[in-house]
Formats: structure tokens, C-alpha cells, sequence
């Protein structure tokens, strides 16, 4: 190997003893009262995306649902953070469609909401449901 390599390798390894960033940047909240943080990415150091995550104002409840604004940003699909004004902007939206949904449920007695389906008889189809129009035709005989 050559010297080029093995200095690569020392200045890397001394690159990883530095310090890093452990606390994240405040980057916004929600209407649940949910923080989300951010250590900014370091392409120096070899780290090419963010970290972000959120802390619940329920600690350890990590299992309720998040705006969708928020959700997008923290899985990277979005750079910039979600406004106030649009994330209660899709609030009012969620709400009036659930309303209309009801409403709908109402009305129509044949929409039904997903808990009143029926439950499927069996998982798995029938033998004769594979059976080709030929095979129908003997059997009737």
C-alpha cells in the first residue's frame, strides 16, 4: 500500500475522534405539541443526510400519528420544514372530510363505514373456482 492510503486512513480515524453535534436543532412544532429536531447533515465527516427525529409530549409514545407535513419531513421526502399555517390548513381540510364522510354514512344506507363490513367467510378461494368451463361441464353431466 502506499503512504497516500495509510494517511487517508490516520486522518479519517482522527476525523472520527473529533467531537460531533449530539444535541439537535429545534426546528419546529405542532398542534399536538410534538418537537422536532435536526443535526444538519456534514459532507467533511462523511455524513450525507440529516438526522432528524421528533420527541412526543407523551415521552416514549412513538406509536401516534403525526401530520402528514411533519411524517414527510422527518423520512427526508421534504427538505424544508412544514409551516404552522400549512399544517392547520390540512387540519381544517382532514376534519371538514371526515365530517362530509359521516355525513355521506348518513345518508346513503348503502355506503358503509369500514368496521360494519363483513368479515370475510374464508381466506383462502374455493377448488371450484379454479376449475375451467370444460371441467364445469363434465362434472354437471
Amino acid at each position: 500500500m502506499s503512504r497516500g492510503v495509510w494517511s487517508k486512513v490516520f486522518v479519517n480515524f482522527v476525523n472520527s475522534l473529533r467531537p460531533r453535534q449530539t444535541k439537535g436543532n429545534l426546528m419546529g412544532e405542532d398542534y399536538m405539541f410534538n418537537k422536532y429536531y435536526e443535526i444538519p447533515a456534514n459532507p467533511k465527516i462523511g455524513k450525507r443526510n440529516p438526522s432528524r427525529w421528533f420527541v412526543p409530549i407523551e415521552k416514549d409514545n412513538f406509536e401516534q400519528e403525526l401530520p402528514a407535513e411533519w411524517e414527510a419531513w422527518l423520512r427526508g421526502r421534504r427538505k424544508e420544514v412544514p409551516d404552522t399555517e400549512e399544517v392547520l390548513k390540512n387540519l381544517g381540510i382532514m376534519q371538514i372530510k371526515k365530517i362530509n364522510a359521516k355525513k355521506v354514512a348518513i345518508e346513503n344506507p348503502f355506503v358503509h363505514e369500514e368496521s360494519e363490513l363483513p368479515a370475510p367467510t374464508s381466506k383462502f378461494p374455493v377448488l371450484k373456482d379454479y376449475e375451467l368451463p370444460d371441467q364445469m361441464i363434465s362434472r354437471k353431466k
